[in-house]
């Protein structure tokens, strides 16, 4: 048995994101996601299921796997819509090979990259097949608690909602929040993020085609379609073609679309949530996103602020990376130490929420003991605070007295961050106990709040 003249195509992708191996029967018979570190975590939840159940978009004609078994020959580098059960939507680029037998094609083998959203996984490996709910939102900062109320008074209705902030917050969350409480939880979800997916592909994701409309044009459904009666999540929507931003509207406007090649209007009964990383007006000021469109699209508004912004949901945030870590990871990680946590609150997270699992996640490889340490988060951020000191000072009319000033006050401080005491700080920075007072009393420097961390 052998995998027929897989050695003799050019396969080559940055990553490959997913294996599966169907038989003649159509039946999985393995399926596998690849995470981050290279290691295959297997996809029980469609394991032994028809490939055509466990991803309803596929049929006889545009499925790889069904075109490999009745041709015996490969399908290389082709981009697919693929759609799970729980409504995510992706587009991938798929190599499909034979396994053959005694001159028999008994299955099919392929490996894929996803070219929009990247599958999320649960702790055990599997395929996440739950949405977010709004608990699953963790936060102390009241802007943020407002947004959770909002949030639900949205979920009630059918208006469009567009959710903005900065990359990496946490829109996705919101917007899985909004479906899991609305009265369409129990239909499709389906999530595109427009800024991955090529504009010729574009239009016919999203309406589908008819088979014949162009040179190799198979009858296939548009998420819109296979969003019937649900949600359709449209990421980065400032990046979809302008031209086909009118089209959009007019789905947005009548609930009605044509397939490419079709002959007729459609109806279709979908709630679109769209987001933005950017500011909306800015994008219609530069000719990226239609302003008719934005206001159909934001008939609600939700700004999601970043993490900079709310500095009291870090440490919240921060026990629970660590505790999903501990248990991905089989570690028992504690805590974070006292300089960790003046430092998580210094710094300015510019890739918010995102940043900060990355961080406690590169931590977790590096920490020996059961506490995260300063010398185990990423070697970028250690250039933090030295850049930071020199871009606050003003130089420009300051006497030499008062920079050396604000620069000895910034040492103390953060020397007291990592003392337990005043004689531990002292001898740090070796001068007598009574000195580090005077300092301390000169500068206005609440040393009680730093030794009370």
């Amino acid at each position: 048995m052998k995998i027929k003249d897989i050695d003799k195509y050019n396969v080559i992708y940055d990553k490959v994101d997913a294996l599966i191996i169907v038989n003649e029967d159509n039946i999985i018979q393995y399926s596998a996601m690849i995470d981050d570190d290279g290691t295959c975590l297997k996809t029980k939840d469609v394991t032994g299921r028809n490939l055509f159940e466990a991803y309803p978009n596929l049929t006889e004609e545009n499925s790889t796997h069904r075109r490999v078994m009745k041709s015996g020959k490969p399908v290389i580098n082709e981009n697919q819509l693929i759609v799970e059960q729980s409504g995510k939507a992706y587009v991938i680029k798929t190599s499909t090979f034979p396994i053959v037998h005694e001159g028999k094609t008994i299955a099919t083998f392929d490996v894929s990259s996803n070219l929009t959203l990247k599958t999320s996984k649960n702790d055990k490996g599997n395929a996440k097949s739950k949405l977010c709910t709004v608990d699953s939102i963790i936060t102390n900062n009241p802007e943020m608690c407002i947004l959770k109320e909002r949030l639900q008074k949205v979920a009630k209705s059918d208006s469009p909602v567009m959710v903005t902030g900065e990359s990496g917050t946490g829109k996705e969350l919101f917007v899985e929040a909004i479906h899991s409480a609305s009265r369409r939880r129990g239909k499709p979800f389906i999530s595109l993020n427009c800024a991955a997916i090529p504009d010729s592909l574009m239009e016919s994701i999203l309406f589908g085609t008819v088979k014949g409309s162009f040179t190799g044009a198979e009858n296939k459904k548009g998420i819109f379609e296979l969003a019937d009666g649900g949600t359709l999540f449209l990421d980065e929507i400032n990046s979809m073609n302008i031209d086909l931003q009118a089209k959009l509207l007019k789905v947005v406007e009548e609930q009605q679309y044509m397939k490419v090649g079709g002959e007729k209007y459609l109806d279709v009964d979908v709630r679109i949530i769209s987001a933005m990383n950017s500011d909306p007006r800015a994008a219609i000021n530069n000719k990226k996103l239609r302003e008719d469109l934005f206001y159909r699209l934001s008939v609600v508004m939700m700004r999601i602020p970043p993490l900079r912004n709310r500095k009291e949901d870090i440490p919240l945030l921060a026990n629970h990376f660590i505790d999903y870590f501990n248990e991905k990871m089989n570690r028992e990680i504690k805590d974070i130490d006292r300089a960790v946590k003046f430092f998580f609150n210094d710094y300015s997270w510019p890739g918010n929420v995102r940043e900060l699992r990355n961080t406690i996640e590169s931590a977790f490889n590096m920490a020996e003991g059961s506490v995260i340490k300063k010398a185990d988060l990423p070697e970028y951020l250690s250039y933090y605070n030295c850049d930071r000191s020199l871009k606050t000072k003003n130089f420009v009319g300051d006497g030499l007295a008062q920079v050396v000033g604000e620069f000895e006050k910034d040492i103390i401080e953060e020397v007291l961050k990592d003392s337990e005491s005043l004689s531990e700080a002292s001898a740090t920075l070796k001068i007598t106990r009574q000195a580090l007072k005077y300092k301390i009393e000169k500068y206005g420097i609440d040393y009680k709040y730093f030794l009370r961390m």
